[in-house]
């Protein structure tokens, strides 16, 4: 009989990144089947209540209350889950101070006017405030990496304006990638120094790029997220035309990169001509070509494509991406057969996941995505349809961490979706870095076994650098060890996909240039 204990901490705030974190650390223990660090909004406790939770274990619990809510086996195991996530959340309230005496800032004018050499603030806030946290930075001189999301489109004009004005960066809102002198921020991969620099408004997209480019040896200078919105036109590309210009001055940059889903096209053109010395490459995932782009300029249908051609401009190699695939493509396809036909595709990151239907709808035809499932988990689509779900979109992350952080959502998901009969294969992303889970290969290995024993072909990839904290050649193993097919890149692990289910071995190494 399992157990469901709440606690509740009225006037007691924590940031995204320490409920995530919180929520991480109660769930990784002996009997707990389900747990959450939330503030108590009201769709969060709309979600505790579907959980189970008592009406009156939440009484008085409002928007400024931290509740922590656990289900396990019995009491024990519910106990300790809690102090762990009360651990995780407090544990800096009894620490020693660097400067004993002296209380924590109660600003960030006050935060830098202790930390001078300071030069990025990290917001992380409900969106109601973010905005005017994030003019605080401005004011107190600082770049920003905005990594609250729900901020109003005029609000972010309005800062990125002021940024623009002051010289500085307001990287979001929802950026949730950069790397800045060598730092990684937010979910970042730890990537060797290099000759290309990344602007991004999209945050695995950033990823994907920065990790191709440090396997194949070439490294990054800098990597500039800016947020999903900035390249439309409504925020105009104000900052990603600035990134662009920066990294333009820095002689350490040789080739520039702009990642993004489909922008503004007149946008797009005014942020690839704000380089005015530097060659730029534009990987903006199923964008048709761009009249009035300045010549020479290289346009890129997928982040694989936007890095081969970085590499071109400099003059480096890279590894045949399709060694050793064809033999396990056929064998695939000799396995499914002809009866199933459908992909599946469960992505922890976006962009990951958008450039997949880019690649599926150009191979095999019109790609479902994000649609919402019924309450057992059902997929209201008819048979033979091929879907990519982001997993780490709102309406999957309810009440929960994002996969990337907390995969056991996306198995369950897998596990309800994948074993149709016209099912043929299922399509999956691991990706590694700071700020994802320890071992996401792990936590689906036995569900891609068990989908290859039932017929279904699993194709993975693993997107992270052998310097990552997860061991990158670890995390291919254990997914090949479980019988998936494991790619080099994303894009081509959407055309292995592709191949099998249309049984054309031909089309996994084909290029969509």
């Amino acid at each position: 009989m399992s157990t469901a204990q709440v606690r509740v901490f009225p006037g007691t705030y924590r940031d995204s990144l320490l409920l995530l974190s919180a929520t991480r650390a109660m769930q990784d223990g002996a009997g707990v089947s389900w747990a959450a660090a939330v503030m108590a909004t009201p769709a969060n406790v709309e979600d505790l209540t579907g959980r189970g939770i008592g009406a009156a274990d939440l009484a008085g619990a409002d928007a400024n209350a931290l509740v922590l809510a656990v289900q396990a086996e019995d009491e024990p195991a519910a106990d300790t889950a809690l102090q762990r996530g009360h651990d995780a959340l407090f544990a800096g309230e009894s620490r020693t101070s660097a400067e004993p005496g002296v209380a924590d800032p109660q600003s960030i004018g006050e935060a830098t006017a202790r930390l001078p050499e300071a030069n990025v603030a990290v917001v992380s806030v409900p969106g109601p405030y973010a905005a005017i946290t994030a003019h605080q930075a401005l004011t107190a001189g600082l770049h920003v990496l905005l990594f609250s999301d729900n901020v109003a489109v005029a609000d972010e004009v309005i800062l990125k304006k002021r940024a623009s004005r002051l010289g500085k960066l307001v990287m979001g809102p929802g950026a949730g990638t950069a790397m800045l002198g060598g730092v990684g921020l937010g979910f970042a991969n730890v990537v060797r120094p290099g000759r290309v620099g990344v602007v991004a408004a999209a945050g695995t997209g950033a990823q994907e790029m920065m990790t191709l480019l440090d396997r194949w040896e070439i490294g990054v200078s800098c990597v500039v997220g800016v947020g999903g919105r900035d390249l439309s036109s409504d925020v105009g590309g104000r900052m990603a035309a600035d990134a662009v210009r920066a990294l333009d001055s820095d002689p350490g940059t040789e080739v520039i990169v702009l990642v993004s889903k489909p922008p503004d096209p007149a946008v797009a053109r005014q942020v690839i001509g704000a380089s005015k010395h530097t060659a730029v490459v534009a990987a903006c995932l199923g964008m048709p070509a761009v009249a009035g782009l300045p010549a020479g300029i290289p346009v890129a249908a997928t982040l694989e494509e936007g890095a081969l051609l970085a590499a071109r401009v400099l003059g480096v190699p890279v590894p045949d991406l399709a060694d050793g695939l064809a033999a396990d493509v056929e064998a695939a396809i000799a396995r499914t057969g002809d009866s199933r036909a459908a992909v599946r595709g469960f992505f922890t990151g976006g962009t990951l996941c958008y450039e997949a239907q880019v690649v599926l709808s150009r191979c095999v035809g019109p790609v479902y995505s994000n649609i919402p499932l019924s309450p057992d988990l059902a997929l209201p689509a008819p048979p033979g349809v091929h879907i990519c779900l982001d997993l780490g979109e709102e309406e999957y992350t309810r009440g929960r961490p994002h996969p990337m952080i907390d995969p056991s959502a996306r198995r369950e998901i897998v596990q309800e979706q994948a074993g149709g009969s016209d099912v043929a294969v299922v399509l999956l992303d691991v990706v590694l870095g700071h700020g994802s889970h320890p071992d996401p290969a792990g936590e689906i290995a036995a569900t891609c076994a068990d989908l290859v024993a039932r017929g279904v072909a699993v194709v993975a990839y693993v997107l992270g650098t052998r310097a990552d904290p997860q061991d990158f050649d670890a995390q291919r193993r254990t997914l090949h060890d479980a019988g998936a097919i494991v790619t080099q890149t994303s894009a081509q692990a959407a055309r292995v996909a592709a191949a099998i289910s249309a049984g054309r071995p031909e089309l996994a190494v084909a290029s969509l240039s």
